[in-house]
């Protein structure tokens, strides 16, 4: 693994060094546009938007317009000197239970791993954490923003999870959303009973995505020179009340049989 970032972690006047490690990765098929006629590769260029050139990465660099027309560049110097001490530091300013943050406010997780001359203060960090079941709430910066981050331990791991800031969620005034006076006692009853019928321990290494490995085997049918065939079928959705009573009827059956069957 290669680390993104490194500096220190703190939390009062203890500032441990760590290095930080991208947590997760992408699973996805890597598709290519090409021209429909020769499956000629397109490729994608940075274009003056004055002259119509093709401008070489090398000699693209970040700029602000502060008025019309007008730009000033900034290096990665220059984001650094905007406060040095933030961008080599995640500054861990105050802990709450787990329990109080939103999923929602999560966006990206990190690994820590403590340098060398920091493995002692990196443990002690992390069996506090537990000890006490609290996550730390912590501000740093990262290329050319800051982010705020949840702090947690984890087994022999220190996790740092990227959030989003309050006003980067968009409010959902506008959505009409309906009423529980809507339902009926005895179908909440039946859509409770359902849930609880399908309730299991969750073990995420039980998942994968089917999706891709179904769309693999149309690209394998495809390049054998075969018409693929379409699976499953178009779901259907319920309106009436009296069909969906019906429908978590007929579900709770099934899912009664699968379970008997496991």
């Amino acid at each position: 693994m290669r680390s993104i970032w490194e500096g220190a972690i703190s939390f009062g006047l203890i500032n441990i060094p760590v290095r930080l490690y991208t947590a997760s990765r992408e699973r996805k098929l890597a598709f290519h546009y090409v021209h429909k006629g020769d499956f000629c590769p397109i490729k994608y260029l940075k274009i003056c938007k004055t002259t119509g050139k093709e401008i070489p990465y090398e000699e693209i660099v970040r700029g602000f317009e502060y008025e019309k027309g007008n730009f000033v560049i900034l290096e990665d110097k220059d984001f650094e000197k905007a406060d040095v001490k933030k961008s080599h530091l995640i500054d861990v300013f105050q802990f709450v239970e787990e329990k109080e943050i939103d999923p929602i406010y999560l966006e990206k997780p990190y690994y820590l791993e403590p340098q060398n001359s920091a493995r002692k203060a990196f443990v002690l960090l992390r069996e506090a954490l537990k000890k006490t079941k609290k996550v730390g709430i912590a501000k740093f910066v990262l290329r050319t923003r800051e982010y705020l981050a949840m702090v947690r331990a984890n087994d022999d791991f220190i996790i740092l999870n990227q959030m989003r800031y309050a006003d980067e969620i968009v409010n959902p005034k506008d959505l009409i959303l309906p009423g529980v006076e809507m339902l009926q006692k005895r179908e909440l009853e039946i859509a409770i009973k359902l849930i609880d019928q399908l309730s299991d321990k969750f073990v995420i290494t039980n998942y994968h995505d089917t999706y891709t490995e179904a769309l693999e085997k149309i690209i394998a049918a495809k390049v054998k020179g075969e018409v693929p065939k379409a699976h499953g079928k178009m779901p259907v959705p319920v309106t009436e009340m009296e069909d969906i009573i019906e429908k978590l009827k007929l579900s709770l059956k099934h899912a009664q049989k699968h379970k008997q069957l496991h």
